[in-house]
């Protein structure tokens, strides 16, 4: 039986018509059969989608163009980097991205994240889940569309390994609160700061943070531990 009940059918995206460039279809084209694995309706244990399996394994769930996906894979080339997103455009400018800097430690799924981490992933195996300036649903009426919301940060809790980590950023004031509490309030996670956590050193600059950072907004990061 699904875990996912309240929140099943509401995506954390909508449709729209995205284009493409010649070059970064051409990548996707080429690419896909390297680099890129289907979602699966059953669990997939993260090892069996890397060539080199046994080491830590984190998801990314929504990565825009990849730049930093691709600037922390090749910095940590002894992790494992399971890559989701939705966007097309996206998916074929990283795996241009990954040809160019002979990055192989990531794996891209071209798929919606809410059935990956449903459906896909074991429980208890990934060592860290990132979510880097996600869709904030600015309205209202939006905020159940957002992908930190109960039903969802209590699957991606019992996806971490005991120890593991999430780790969210985010420009948007009112959804950092929100998220904040949300999840504080999930079993399995603690917080080990009062509040935000300070930036991570390792982390790269985001396109997104850095447009963020232009319009003077703060950037609010939050890093929970998976109950041991």
């Amino acid at each position: 039986m699904s875990e996912y009940r309240d929140t099943d059918h509401i995506k954390s995206y909508v449709k729209r018509a995205t284009r493409m460039s010649a070059h970064q279809r051409e990548a996707y084209d080429r690419l896909y059969d390297r680099y890129c694995v289907p979602r699966s309706d059953r669990p997939v244990h993260p090892d069996e989608l890397f060539p080199n399996p046994g080491r830590r394994t984190i998801l990314e769930i929504g990565f825009g163009m990849g730049a930093a996906t691709a600037e922390l894979a090749g910095s940590m080339p002894e992790v494992n980097f399971l890559a989701v997103d939705v966007y097309k455009p996206g998916v074929g400018k990283l795996l241009s991205r990954l040809e160019s800097g002979a990055i192989e430690n990531v794996r891209v799924i071209h798929d919606d994240a809410i059935l990956v981490l449903e459906r896909m992933i074991p429980e208890s195996s990934l060592d860290g889940i990132h979510l880097f300036f996600p869709d904030p649903w600015p309205k209202k009426r939006h905020h159940k569309r957002r992908i930190i919301r109960p039903a969802l940060t209590a699957i991606m809790a019992r996806r971490l390994k005991p120890g593991a980590y999430l780790y969210m950023v985010t420009d948007w004031d009112e959804y950092a609160h929100a998220a904040l509490e949300v999840l504080e309030a999930t079993p399995g996670l603690d917080n080990p700061y009062d509040g935000f956590a300070p930036p991570r050193d390792w982390r790269p600059t985001t396109a997104f943070e850095e447009k963020g950072r232009r319009a003077d907004r703060a950037i609010y990061e939050l890093f929970f531990i998976s109950a041991m």
